[in-house]
C-alpha cells in the first residue's frame, strides 16, 4: 500500500511545525488538527504517528539523511522506520531524493554510537550510563523509542473491573488487565475510547498503569483529609476520591487555572463529591497556609523533566536541558518543603515524578529526610504489599518501561512521626 500524496504532505507540514520544538508536541498538533478538519480520523492518526516517529527517531534520522527537511524526514521515517520500500514511495520522491534515499534504506545503524542509534541527546545517555550502567541507559533508551499503551483506570465509584473489560470486548476492542494496577485495563493500539459509553458514563478514566500505582501509595481512606498539592488535570485527583469512596475532604491545588479548568468536565463524569479544587498563586499562598498541620495524606506529583514519559512525550528529550533539570530541583524542594508543613502527625506523604534521573528523584528524597527529622522513610514496598499489589520494589517506587510496561515514575513514601 502506497502513501498518498496529500497525506505525506499533510504530516510533512505538521512535523514542519513541531520541529521548532517551541512548544510541547502534541498541543502543536491539536492547533494543527483544528486547522485541517478536512483529514479523517484515519488520516489524523497517520500524520499524528509520523511527527511523532520523526520526534522519537530524531537524532538518528538526521544523522543519515542528507539536508534533513521535514519533508526528507517523513520520506526517511517511511523508509527506515515503516518498511517502506523505494519502489513503493516512487511517487514520493523528486529527482533529488534518491540518492539519499537509497543510502538510507541500506545504512547500518547497528554501527553508530548509542545514543545516536536510540536517538538521546548526548547529555542524557552519558548521566543514564553514569547513574544506572550502560546496559540499562540502553534498555531504557530502546523502550523508549516504541508507543505506550492506552491504560485505563476504573472508575470504582460506578464500576468494577470485569464489568468495564466485558463491555469493551463486547465493543470490539483488546482490552486486558494491567498487571500490577487491580484497577486497569489496557488497550491494544490507539481506539478512540472518548466515544465509548463506559467513558462518557464516567465508568474509566484514561491514566497510565504508573501513575494508577501512586494512588495506592497514598492510600486515602474515607473521612480523611487529603492534599493533591499538584493537581494539574487531576487524575490522581480523581483516584483518590474514589479510594475515598467520595467520602472526606480532597483537595486538588494548582497554579494554572487553565489545568484545573480541564479537570471539570473530568470531575463531572467521576461521581465524585468530596473533591475541592482551588487555584493557589504558589505553595506560600494564603490558602496553602490554612491547612498547616491538618492533612491526613498528600500528594505532591512535582514538576519535573517529564524523561520518564518519553513513549508518549518524545519531544521532551528534545526540549529538556541540564539546566532546566537544575533549576527544575530547586523547585522541587522548595514544594516539597512546603506540602511537608500541611502532613499531621501520624500523616503521608508522598512525592513523586515522572522522572527517571537520581537528581530529581532519590537524591531528593535523600535531602529532605536529612533537613526534616520529624519524617521518617516507609518503604514502597512494604506499602505495595499492604495494598496486595505483588510488585518487587524496595525504599522507593522505580517504575521503568523496559522493566514494568509503564511510563518511568519515582515515588517516596514519607510519614510524619505521632
Amino acid at each position: 500500500m502506497q502513501p498518498a500524496v496529500a497525506l505525506t504532505n499533510a504530516a510533512t507540514a505538521a512535523v514542519d511545525l513541531v520541529l521548532p520544538l517551541t512548544h510541547p508536541a502534541d498541543a502543536v498538533l491539536r492547533n494543527f488538527f483544528s486547522a485541517n478538519r478536512g483529514l479523517g480520523s484515519h488520516d489524523r492518526a497517520f500524520v499524528a504517528e509520523m511527527v511523532f516517529t520523526v520526534l522519537r527517531h530524531k537524532r538518528l534520522l538526521e544523522s543519515q539523511i542528507a539536508h534533513p527537511t521535514p519533508r526528507r524526514l517523513v520520506l526517511g521515517s517511511l523508509l527506515k522506520l515503516q518498511g517502506y520500500s523505494l519502489g513503493q514511495l516512487e511517487h514520493l520522491l523528486k529527482p533529488g531524493d534518491r540518492e539519499w534515499a537509497v543510502q538510507l534504506k541500506s545504512a547500518d545503524v547497528e554501527s553508530l554510537p548509542p545514543a545516536v542509534r536510540l536517538s538521546l541527546p548526548d547529555w542524557l545517555y552519558e548521566r543514564l550510563v553514569a547513574e544506572y550502567a550502560e546496559q540499562e541507559a540502553v534498555a531504557f533508551g530502546r523502550a523508549m523509542l516504541k508507543s505506550a499503551p492506552l491504560d485505563l483506570r476504573v472508575n470504582t465509584l460506578l464500576a468494577d473491573r470485569p464489568q468495564v473489560l466485558e463491555e469493551l470486548r463486547a465493543s470490539g476492542f483488546a482490552a486486558e488487565p494491567t498487571p500490577w494496577s487491580p484497577i486497569g485495563i489496557r488497550l491494544a493500539g490507539k481506539p478512540a475510547i472518548n466515544r465509548h459509553p463506559s467513558f462518557i458514563r464516567g465508568a474509566v478514566e484514561v491514566q497510565d498503569e504508573g501513575s494508577q500505582l501512586l494512588g495506592y501509595l497514598v492510600a486515602p481512606k474515607r473521612r480523611e483529609m487529603v492534599v493533591d498539592f499538584c493537581a494539574g488535570a487531576g487524575g490522581k485527583t480523581l483516584m483518590m476520591g474514589a479510594l475515598m469512596h467520595s467520602a472526606g475532604r480532597l483537595y486538588a491545588l494548582d497554579i494554572s487555572e487553565k489545568r484545573l479548568n480541564n479537570l471539570k468536565p473530568r470531575l463531572k463524569r467521576s461521581a465524585l463529591s468530596n473533591v475541592h479544587p482551588q487555584l493557589i498563586q504558589g505553595e506560600n499562598d494564603i490558602k496553602v497556609k490554612r491547612l498547616a498541620g491538618k492533612i491526613d495524606r498528600v500528594l505532591v506529583d512535582a514538576p519535573c523533566s517529564g524523561l520518564g514519559t518519553l513513549r508518549r512525550d518524545p519531544d521532551m528529550k528534545w526540549r529538556q536541558t541540564p539546566e532546566n533539570v537544575a533549576d527544575l530541583v530547586e523547585k522541587q524542594k522548595s514544594i516539597l518543603a512546603a506540602a511537608a508543613r500541611l502532613v499531621k502527625p501520624g500523616g503521608r506523604l508522598v512525592y513523586a515524578t515522572c522522572s527517571i534521573l537520581e537528581e530529581e528523584n532519590r537524591r531528593i528524597a535523600e535531602s529532605f529526610l536529612a533537613g526534616h527529622a520529624q519524617f521518617v522513610l516507609r518503604p514502597a514496598g512494604d506499602v505495595l504489599k499492604k495494598e496486595r499489589i505483588e510488585l518487587d520494589m524496595g525504599e522507593y517506587l522505580e517504575l521503568w518501561p523496559h522493566r514494568h510496561g509503564t511510563d518511568g515514575f519515582f515515588a517516596a513514601i514519607f510519614e510524619r512521626a505521632e
